[in-house]
């Protein structure tokens, strides 16, 4: 071995000093950034259909219900649907209702009975898993959105008439920052 390996394996060491720290630095900021931005959340998203524009987000975990009522337009009596987030869809769960009117359920089938349950309120399980819903925002029906711990009107989001769209989507931190979200 010659006299200059030793010198060479100390320039060596001493540029690692200088650099190791810079390149640590690095890899951590970009794993914050990609933390920020790779979609991790999982997010039930409602949004109006003409424009498609997000009006409400908020972060949900697979299987957590959330429900919406309204006032049935015949019998002038509340419906509560429940819903369930379900990987990349919603399971529409069960109906509850105080009295039948036109297009609410008569009959139990064994894959969708109808009980009577302790409050004498109707409950019929329909257990139907779908992509997304579309509910057009009713004039006189009073749709709300219960989620959360939360009552929020269907008015408060789009006019009477528009078309509300609810879906699940995966959304980065980011997204969910910039979205409308509510946060418990």
């Amino acid at each position: 071995m010659d006299g200059h390996a030793p010198h060479l394996l100390f320039g060596f060491m001493k540029s690692l000093k200088r650099i190791v720290p810079g390149a640590i630095a690095t890899f951590v900021a970009l794993g914050v950034i990609l933390f920020f931005l790779i979609p991790t959340q999982t997010v039930l998203v409602v949004g109006t259909v003409k424009p498609d524009k997000t009006v409400l987000c908020t972060r949900m975990n697979d299987g957590e219900e959330w429900m919406i009522s309204y006032i049935h337009s015949v019998n002038r009596r509340p419906v509560f649907d429940s819903l369930r987030i379900e990987g990349k869809g919603l399971r529409i769960v069960r109906s509850r209702f105080d009295a039948f009117g036109a297009g609410m359920p008569e009959t139990s089938t064994p894959e969708n009975p109808l009980r009577t349950g302790t409050d004498g309120w109707l409950e019929y399980t329909v257990n139907r898993l779908v992509p997304d819903i579309t509910i057009f925002v009713g004039r006189v029906a009073g749709h709300a959105l219960h989620i959360k711990g939360r009552e929020i009107p269907f008015i408060s989001l789009a006019e009477p008439g528009a078309a509300l769209r609810f879906s699940v989507e995966k959304r980065s931190l980011y997204q969910t920052f910039n979205g409308r979200c509510v946060w418990k």
